[in-house]
């Protein structure tokens, strides 16, 4: 950890704050014009999961649904 973010302060740190922390971070990455290429192994995964979606479509459920799901509200 650098001296500028030593990991004791972050500890002590709520996860609210922790996650805005991160969005602070990102932020400024992306900012910066930072453009970084995809990764092959990404493109890969996505080409998979894509074609795996494709032939089963019947498995797939609503992203409202999903969201719910994932926050405990079904």
């Amino acid at each position: 950890m650098s001296r500028v973010l030593d990991k004791t302060r972050i500890d002590a740190m709520a996860i609210e704050e922790r996650m805005e922390l991160i969005g602070i971070l990102w932020d400024s990455i992306t900012e910066t014009g930072a453009n970084r290429a995809v990764p092959d192994w990404h493109r890969s995964e996505v080409l998979q999961r894509q074609a795996e979606a494709d032939a089963d479509p019947e498995v797939a459920i609503p992203w409202e649904e999903a969201k719910e799901r994932l926050l405990g509200r079904l």
